[in-house]
């Protein structure tokens, strides 16, 4: 429970992600919870579960790689597992809150929704911006254009394969 609140506390930009303790187990976890939620958002926006199940396998490969070559180009790649972890814990309690604004958007389109749903991944952007500062050791700004690689490369990346596919 103990490297859990550490890596929760990531999520509230409060602690340094070179400094998180090294957890397989965790990172197991949270990378079968990741694929878990992204594939059932994925169902639920597309409505083919196999594009989708391809589209989030495509997603978490495209993250692995987008990290391990970000910390191979940086010289610190042993801590791919912190930083793995770090990404998808944060991905996962940003989905768990994600998951009822979906709800709520889908059934209402109330414009509070649309807007809570931008302050939700404008939050999840906040966090890897953050870690990708901390990793690099860059200032802010090189740090949001690397994040926002990092949005373009996994997501966008993953849709364009899989309607290739």
């Amino acid at each position: 429970m103990d490297i859990l609140s550490e890596y929760l506390a990531l999520c509230w930009l409060s602690n340094d992600p070179l400094e998180l303790p090294r957890s397989e187990s965790l990172l197991r976890k949270n990378l079968l919870i990741y694929f878990g939620i992204g594939y059932l958002l994925q169902a639920n926006m597309i409505d083919d579960p196999f594009e989708s199940f391809y589209e989030i396998t495509l997603q978490v490969i495209f993250m692995l790689m987008f990290i391990g070559i970000l910390l191979f180009l940086n010289k610190t790649l042993y801590l791919f597992v912190q930083i793995v972890t770090a990404f998808t814990l944060s991905a996962n309690l940003i989905s768990v809150l994600v998951v009822p604004v979906m709800v709520w958007l889908t059934v209402t389109e109330d414009l509070y929704s649309y807007y809570l749903f931008a302050l939700l991944l404008a939050w999840y952007y906040a966090i890897i911006a953050y870690v990708i500062k901390h990793v690099m050791v860059i200032n802010l700004a090189a740090s949001m254009v690397l994040a926002l690689l990092y949005f373009v490369v996994t997501f966008l990346g993953a849709f364009a394969v899989g309607q290739l596919i």
